[in-house]
C-alpha cells in the first residue's frame, strides 16, 4: 500500500470506498458493515472532541472485545487520538501503573465487566492518577458533537508519522511496557503479514485474542481494516458457545494460540459441529484430520508487540520445504533481521546462533518513558532479548528468550527447544519448560504437560528424542489447558509455573 494510504482515515476511507456494504465485525449477536462502522465511529468521534479530546491526547480504552471497542478505538485514532487499549483483566494497582506509564489523559470504560465494577474502581484509581483529566463510561459521553467539518480537518492532518496507538507487553518475567506505533508503522507492519496469514477479501477471521493484546489489535482488527475481510469475535470465550459461533458465522480461518484452539477441540461439542469451512491456513488442532499439516511443516510465524505483530514467516496455508520444517520462515518487507552476539553486540558468524536485532520501518516509535538511545542503537537495531539464527537461505529459527534459558550441570538448555520436543510426541497437545530449583540449590528442568500420556511415557518419549540434560526430571502431566498459569498480558506467567511444578511436579520412578 502507499505511503499516503498508511493511517487509519485513509484506510476508513478505502474500505467505505470498496467494501460499504460488507460485515466488517461481527460480535455475539451483533455486526456492522464498513460503512456503518464508518459512520458509527465518526459519530463518536465527533462526541469526543465536543468534551475535549483533542489531537496527540493518549485515551485508554477498557472494555472487552466487540463492535463498541473498535467503534471507540477508530474514534480515537481517525481524529488524532492515540489509543491506549487496556486489560480488563487489570487490577486497580496495575491499572494505576499503566496509566501513569501511558500518561492516560482520558479513560473511556464500560461500567462493569464480568462481576467487575469498573466504575468502583475507577473511583479509586481517578485520586492516584494526576494526568488523568477526564473518564467517560460508554454510553454516557456528553452529546455535544462537534461541528462534522471539524472531523474532516482533524483527519486531513493526521500522518503515518504521527503515534497511533500505545500497546502494553510484556515478557514472562517483566513489567509491562508501553510500546509506541505510529500509524505508518503499525499499518505497515500489519499489511506486510497478509499474504502469509492468508488473510483477504472474504475471509471470515476468528481470533479470541483480546483487543488490548497485539494478537487481537494488529492481528484481527487491524488485518480485516487493511484486507476488507470480516472479523467474528467474542466478547468471553468459552468453547460451547465458540463452537456453535464458528460454525454459524462459516469461520474460514482460526489464528490465534494454539492452546486455544486445543481447548476448542477438547470439548465434547466439536466432533459434532460442521466446521467444513475452515481453511488450512487455520490452526492445525481445530482442523479435519486430512488437513492437518505434520508437525513443524507450516512456518511458526514470529513477532512481537515491538514489531506490530509478526515479522518473519511464511504461507500458513502451504508447507515449508522439508529442511525447514520447524522454522519461523523468512522476514517480512519492512524489517531487517541479523542475529549478534548477546555479550558482545558482534555479528554472529553465518548460520551461528545469538541474540535477534530488528530494524526498519515497521518496528515501534519507542517505549513510554526511554529515550531512543535506551532502546535503539546508534545504527538503530532493537535487541529483542530472543534467541535464534538465520541459515544461508534466510530462514529464522527461534531458539529461546536470554533470561529463559538456564544451564544443568553445566550444559544450557533453551525451553523452547525442550517444548518442541515434548510437543511432537503423540498424545501431547501442550508443554511448558522452565528452571526449577531443586533442594540443593541447582537448577533442573522441569515440564508441565498437557497430554492423555502418563509422566513415565512422557519421560520415555522425550529421552528418545532429546539429549539426557534435556529431560525434565520435574514432570507436573495434566489433562486440561485451564492449569496452565497465564500472565495479564497473555503469556505463561514462568514465576507462576515455577511455583506450580515446585508444589505438584513428580518425578520419574524410572531412569
Amino acid at each position: 500500500m502507499s505511503g499516503d494510504a498508511l493511517t487509519i482515515p485513509a484506510v476508513i476511507a478505502e474500505r467505505r470506498a470498496a467494501d460499504a456494504g460488507v460485515l466488517a465485525l461481527v460480535s455475539d449477536e451483533s455486526r456492522i458493515s464498513y460503512a456503518e462502522l464508518d459512520d458509527a465511529s465518526r459519530a463518536l468521534a465527533r462526541r469526543m472532541i465536543g468534551a475535549g479530546l483533542g489531537k496527540g491526547d493518549r485515551v485508554g480504552l477498557l472494555m472487552p472485545n466487540g463492535i463498541d471497542w473498535a467503534v471507540a478505538a477508530l474514534a480515537v485514532m481517525r481524529v488524532g487520538g492515540v489509543l491506549v487499549p487496556l486489560s480488563t483483566l487489570l487490577r486497580p494497582p496495575e491499572l494505576i501503573a499503566q496509566l501513569h506509564v501511558a500518561s492516560v489523559s482520558h479513560l473511556l470504560a464500560v461500567r462493569g465487566y464480568r462481576n467487575r465494577s469498573y466504575e468502583d474502581d475507577l473511583r479509586s484509581v481517578a485520586p492516584a492518577a494526576p494526568l488523568l483529566r477526564r473518564i467517560w463510561l460508554w454510553g454516557e459521553l456528553p452529546d455535544t458533537p462537534c461541528p462534522p467539518d471539524m472531523i474532516d480537518a482533524l483527519e486531513s492532518v493526521i500522518r503515518p508519522a504521527d503515534d497511533m496507538v500505545v500497546l502494553f507487553t510484556s515478557g514472562s518475567r517483566g513489567a509491562p511496557k508501553g510500546v509506541i506505533h505510529t500509524h505508518g508503522s503499525a499499518l505497515r507492519a500489519t499489511a506486510c503479514s497478509l499474504e502469509a496469514r492468508c488473510i483477504g477479501p472474504g475471509e471470515r477471521l476468528y481470533i479470541p485474542m483480546p483487543f488490548f493484546w497485539t494478537g487481537g489489535f494488529c492481528a484481527g482488527l487491524l488485518s480485516v481494516l487493511l484486507s476488507g475481510a470480516t472479523l467474528l469475535t467474542e466478547s468471553s470465550p468459552e468453547p460451547e458457545k465458540t463452537i456453535a459461533f464458528l460454525e454459524r458465522e462459516r469461520a474460514t480461518l482460526f489464528r490465534g494460540w494454539p492452546d486455544q484452539a486445543a481447548r476448542i477441540a477438547a470439548h465434547p461439542a466439536f466432533a459434532a459441529a460442521d466446521l467444513s469451512s475452515l481453511r488450512p491456513a487455520s490452526l492445525a488442532a481445530v482442523l479435519p484430520p486430512a488437513l492437518r499439516p505434520r508437525t513443524g511443516a507450516r512456518a511458526n510465524i514470529f513477532g512481537m508487540t515491538e514489531s506490530g505483530g509478526p515479522y518473519c514467516g511464511a504461507r500458513l496455508d502451504l508447507d515449508l520445504p522439508d529442511a525447514k520444517h520447524g522454522s519461523c520462515g523468512r522476514p517480512f518487507a519492512g524489517v531487517e533481521v541479523r542475529i549478534v552476539d548477546p555479550e558482545t553486540g558482534d555479528a554472529a558468524p553465518p548460520g551461528g546462533q545469538g541474540e535477534i536485532q530488528l530494524r526498519g520501518p515497521n518496528l515501534m516509535r519507542g517505549i513510554c518513558g526511554r529515550t531512543h538511545s535506551e532502546v535503539f542503537d546508534a545504527a538503530g537495531w532493537y535487541a529483542t532479548g530472543d534467541l535464534g539464527r538465520l541459515d544461508p537461505d534466510g530462514y529464522l529459527w527461534y531458539a529461546g528468550r536470554r533470561d529463559d534459558m538456564f544451564k544443568v550441570k553445566g550444559a544450557t538448555v533453551y525451553p523452547t527447544e525442550v517444548e518442541s520436543g515434548l510437543r511432537a510426541v503423540p498424545g501431547v497437545r501442550q508443554a511448558f519448560v522452565t528452571d526449577v530449583i531443586d533442594a540443593g540449590g541447582a537448577p533442573e528442568v522441569g515440564a508441565l504437560v498437557v497430554s492423555t500420556l502418563d509422566r513415565e511415557a512422557l519421560a520415555d518419549a522425550a529421552r528418545a528424542r532429546l539429549s539426557a540434560f534435556k529431560v525434565p526430571t520435574l514432570w507436573l502431566v495434566a489433562d486440561h489447558p485451564d492449569v496452565v498459569p497465564m500472565s495479564a498480558t497473555g503469556k505463561v506467567d514462568k514465576p507462576a509455573l515455577q511455583r506450580l511444578l515446585r508444589e505438584r511436579g513428580e518425578r520419574c520412578t524410572r531412569s
